[in-house]
Formats: structure tokens, C-alpha cells, sequence
């Protein structure tokens, strides 16, 4: 272990650190202005790509900064697309979950204990759910608070509190019932990270429930699983604006045992072990929800544009195959 003694320094100090480096900057005020506003440390795990492998960060002699803004652009815009994905999917995994539950089992199941398995944190999901109604009643009180302090007539003070009681339904349910003292199955969901939801998924006890579910996004349970818990790392990924492009992931998701399951080629091939540890088996994931939720979005062909749009992109850093889109699954 030693002492961090690196200073730091002024974004036009930074410039010209990677301008002795030997990057190429043809327009150096605006190569300037993208580092102001996106910061050099940002930019550094883009920088790799271009760099030769000395202890001093050399950029090889064909390096520029406009192809250094080009990687990053693209997996901003990459982000952009797959955060669209992970909502779709996100959104319909909580509708399957509510309405086969709900139906099954009345609309506060998951007050139940019994409904789960006995590994899951079920005080943690009740101490959550109705933190959130505290929080949304003080937040009521304190607006109706201010509201009394308007010079309004009394009819529009009241016609105000409604309003704001009716935006949440968190607020609304505290305000409204005593019993159950927390919200319906429908309303809970909604108030679920993408974590929370994997984790109730995973955690439900009946078997036939999990594959029911599983089974209305074309998947079985073991898939639906191991893919709600790949996409929650990767949605905390894009939610903090982190590298997606040559990212490894830190867990493998499963891959699909049926020979009948719509998959890539290039994904049932065992020797290239790397691809299910990429961005690669991702994008193939998400296609998979696009279909079964969202196939009138046409992700697909956005995703294909966006590839076309920057041709210098890497693909095999991405566990991609020089021809991936024309593989049947993509088609």
C-alpha cells in the first residue's frame, strides 16, 4: 500500500496531458468543452481501447479524440436504448406478477408470509411498503399545511388537498382506508425497485405460481429468474451512466436449455464462453421481453441503426460476431 499523491488538475491541464500522450486533437476548444462536460475521469475507461500497453497511457499513433467522443456517444446512446428495454420488461413482469397473484390469492397476498419462502426477508417488503405511505402522508400533511397558508377561498383550498391526496395512491390509500393498513397488490408493485421485484419473484414459494408467470413472457421460472436478476444490474449500470460497451458482467445469466427457444447462434455456442459475460447476451435478453411485451417498438431495428450509425465500434469487445445482425434472432 502506498500514499495517493496524483494532484489535480484543470480540465485544460487535462487537455494537454492527453495531447503529450500523443492523442490527435484537430479542434482542441471543443475537445476541451466535451471534457468540461463530461470529466476526464469518465472518459478514461474509453481511452483504453486507443492506448498502448505501457505504464504511461501512450495513445497509439492513429488514435484521435474524435474517435475517443465517438465510443463514448455511442454507448451513451446505447444506454438510452437499452434503459427503454429494461422498462418495457420491467413494467410487464410487474403486471404478470399483480394479476396472476392478485387473482390467485386476493388482493393483499403478500401481507402472507405463508405465500413466500422461508429464506425471504418478508419484514424488510412490509417495512418497506408502508415506509412509503408514511412518507407519502407526511408529505400530504405538510402540502396542506402550505395550501392553509394560500389566500384562496376554503371551496378551493379543499378542492387543492383533493388534487394533491389523488397523486399518489401511496397517499391515497394511507389517507383513505385503515384496513389492511397497507396498499393492494396492484399499488404495491408499483412502488417496487426492479431489485425488490426480482427478489419477490425469486421468493415466492409455490413453484406453479413462478413458472404461471414465467410462462406469459415466454420463459420458464429458472430463466425468468436468473434474467429479472441480470437486468437489475444492469439497469443500476445505466440508472448511474456506467460503460456498457466492453463491459464484463459479474454474474452469467442462464442461458435457454430448449432447442426450441428463439436464441442467437452465436449465444449457443459453447466455445466462446466470454460472449454470456458481455453486453452481447444482454441485448439478446431484452430483444426476448421486446417480443413477448413490446414487438410493435421495433428495439431491433433502433438497435441495428445505432450500430450503423458508428461502424467503428469494437463488436468483439461487446461479445459480439462480425455478422450478429444477420443471425435469425435478430431477423
Amino acid at each position: 500500500m502506498s500514499q495517493f499523491a496524483k494532484p489535480a488538475i484543470t480540465p485544460e491541464d487535462q487537455l494537454q496531458l492527453l495531447i503529450d500522450r500523443g492523442l490527435t486533437i484537430q479542434d482542441q476548444d471543443r475537445a476541451l468543452s466535451f471534457i468540461k462536460a463530461v470529466s476526464f475521469f469518465r472518459l478514461s475507461p474509453y481511452m483504453r481501447p486507443f492506448q498502448q500497453a505501457d505504464d504511461n497511457h501512450t495513445f497509439h499513433a492513429s488514435a484521435g479524440f474524435k474517435q475517443l467522443s465517438e465510443l463514448y456517444d455511442f454507448d451513451r446512446r446505447l444506454r438510452l436504448l437499452v434503459m427503454d428495454a429494461i422498462e418495457r420488461a420491467e413494467v410487464a413482469v410487474r403486471a404478470h406478477l399483480s394479476n396472476h397473484m392478485g387473482v390467485k390469492y386476493g388482493a393483499h397476498w403478500y401481507l402472507d408470509k405463508e405465500n413466500f419462502r422461508h429464506d425471504y426477508r418478508h419484514q424488510e417488503l412490509i417495512d418497506s411498503i408502508e415506509s412509503k405511505q408514511d412518507n407519502a402522508a407526511r408529505d400530504y400533511l405538510r402540502e396542506c399545511a402550505r395550501i392553509d397558508q394560500l389566500r384562496k377561498s376554503e371551496p378551493e383550498k379543499t378542492a387543492l388537498k383533493l388534487r394533491r391526496k389523488q397523486e399518489t395512491y401511496a397517499r391515497h390509500y394511507q389517507m383513505t382506508y385503515t384496513d389492511p393498513a397497507l396498499m393492494p397488490n396492484w399499488a404495491m408493485v408499483e412502488e417496487l425497485t426492479l431489485g425488490q421485484l426480482s427478489h419477490m419473484y425469486k421468493g415466492l414459494r409455490r413453484a406453479n405460481d413462478k413458472k404461471a408467470i414465467a410462462r406469459e413472457l415466454g420463459l420458464a421460472a429458472p430463466l425468468m429468474e436468473s434474467w429479472l436478476h441480470t437486468l437489475t444490474a444492469v439497469r443500476n449500470m445505466c440508472a448511474y451512466h456506467s460503460r456498457l460497451w466492453n463491459r464484463e458482467l459479474g454474474i452469467k445469466p442462464a442461458s435457454p436449455k430448449s432447442a426450441q427457444f428463439n436464441w442467437p447462434n452465436y449465444l449457443n455456442n459453447s466455445g466462446q464462453e466470454p460472449m454470456h459475460t458481455r453486453i452481447s447476451v444482454v441485448l439478446a435478453i431484452l430483444q426476448h421481453f421486446m417480443n413477448e411485451c413490446a414487438p410493435h417498438a421495433s428495439w431491433q431495428h433502433r438497435l441495428i441503426e445505432l450500430f450503423d450509425q458508428y461502424p467503428r465500434i469494437a463488436l468483439r469487445s461487446m461479445g459480439l460476431t462480425d455478422n450478429w445482425r444477420n443471425d435469425p434472432f435478430w431477423l
